[in-house]
């Protein structure tokens, strides 16, 4: 039977609670303060991919001065951080959509900057990480900042039971340089514990579109 993102991820919301998956975080800390160091405009526009049951829209939201989109290929997900949210969930946009498919919104070149934490190493075969490429290309806007962050060459070879591609930050690179020309601008490591106290090695890769991309 073929691999179902949707009915995959659907379950991993449903079975767990937000705090009791590895990639947990109470505050994302490495992931703000790469896109408060990197914004260039206010308001900021920000895509999150794979946003999953994260905190990272509300500390945006705090911070003040951004615009956060949320997509993630579950909907069970997005309600959680929309009914986390309450009155501020009508300060953000949510769209449940499986990124190796093409985005139907928002307008081209929407986003100042585009957030993965977590998604592209699950992505195994040159087909979805093409159309990653091609969603990442139509949503960011040229000299927008992509904020990537995947296992590191170190890290685990598999998360939530799937098969995951480690990537140090010119693998990442190399990954969408045939969909759009970006360059590596920053890298860095971070040493995240899980909630029952394992580490994973993750790779935060900041790449900048060139202007006239």
């Amino acid at each position: 039977m073929a691999f179902d993102p949707i009915e995959h991820w659907q379950r991993v919301y449903a079975e767990k609670a937000p705090d009791g998956v590895s990639w947990y975080q109470r505050v994302p800390e490495r992931s703000l303060a790469l896109i408060l160091s990197h914004r260039a405009a206010e308001p900021c526009r920000v895509v999150d991919i794979g946003a999953g049951a994260s905190a990272l829209a509300e500390h945006l939201l705090r911070a003040g001065g951004f615009e956060p989109w949320l997509v993630d290929v579950s909907e069970r997900a997005l309600a959680i951080t929309r009914e986390r949210l309450g009155e501020l969930a009508g300060r953000v946009r949510f769209t449940a959509a499986d990124i190796t498919r093409p985005l139907a919104e928002p307008t081209s070149g929407w986003a100042d900057i585009w957030h993965d934490r977590a998604v592209l190493h699950f992505l195994n075969d040159e087909a979805g990480i093409r159309a990653y490429g091609m969603n990442l290309a139509r949503t960011l806007r040229p000299g927008g900042t992509a904020i990537i962050a995947t296992f590191a060459p170190d890290g685990p070879l598999k998360c939530s039971v799937l098969e995951v591609r480690r990537h140090d930050g010119a693998g990442v690179l190399a990954a969408l340089m045939g969909t759009v020309p970006l360059t590596l601008v920053e890298e860095s490591r971070e040493d995240h514990t899980t909630p029952w106290g394992a580490v994973q090695g993750f790779c935060y890769a900041v790449l900048r579109r060139g202007p006239d991309a």
